[in-house]
């Protein structure tokens, strides 16, 4: 069993099949193949976690006391990412401390676990800093590819670390690139008039 277990890839039950009791042929099958399953899913799970590199969340639930949703929108459409599925966009706006990372994080963990979504996060800053150093490189394209893979951008803290012509220029190709193609969450403590100050350029802006 371990020797063809080992042949079909089936990690769990070559290493586990023993501890497995059933009355039957069919029961002892049944159970092989559901934890074989189960171990596959989590280490997906994990896997996905880990590429994300979503910053540690406490164990308190969010606090929505204090915060404004457009009407139309619910909590539970925001937490079981619907946008994501419809491959909208979402915006966190408030001042620091108002749990804008902390809710990303909560949804961008949920897609992960309830639907196998595959999530980056990045502050603007990182991102930014990411995109320069392969440009130089001439890596960008390979860095874009990335990128293309994902159901979930999230860029935290757009606004705080002011962006030179390129850094923007670099950032608006991502923007623009999964625009209708993927879904992004930004948190930003700017009002959308003050945007031009990240990109410096209306057009950019504008768009």
């Amino acid at each position: 069993i371990e020797m063809l277990a080992k042949r079909l890839k089936l990690s769990w039950i070559r290493e586990h099949y023993q501890e497995v009791n059933a009355d039957t042929n069919e029961e002892f099958l049944l159970e092989l193949f559901k934890r074989e399953v189960e171990n596959r899913e989590e280490r997906k799970i994990n896997l996905l976690l880990s590429q994300a590199q979503l910053p540690k969340t406490g164990a308190q639930p969010f606090q929505w006391e204090h915060i404004q949703i457009p009407q139309g929108i619910s909590r539970e459409a925001v937490l079981n990412g619907d946008f994501i599925h419809e491959k909208e966009n979402l915006i966190l706006y408030g001042g620091v401390g108002t749990g804008k990372t902390y809710l990303a994080t909560l949804i961008s963990l949920n897609a992960i676990r309830s639907f196998g979504s595959k999530v980056k996060f990045f502050t603007v800053a990182s991102l930014v800093n990411h995109l320069l150093e392969a440009n130089q490189k001439g890596e960008l394209q390979k860095v874009m590819k990335q990128i293309k893979k994902l159901d979930l951008l999230v860029l935290d803290e757009l606004g705080y670390i002011p962006l030179n012509k390129e850094g923007a220029e670099l950032l608006f190709q991502v923007i623009s690139m999964c625009y209708e193609t993927k879904s992004i969450i930004i948190t930003t403590n700017l009002q959308f008039g003050q945007w031009n100050h990240v990109f410096g350029d209306p057009i950019l802006t504008e768009a």
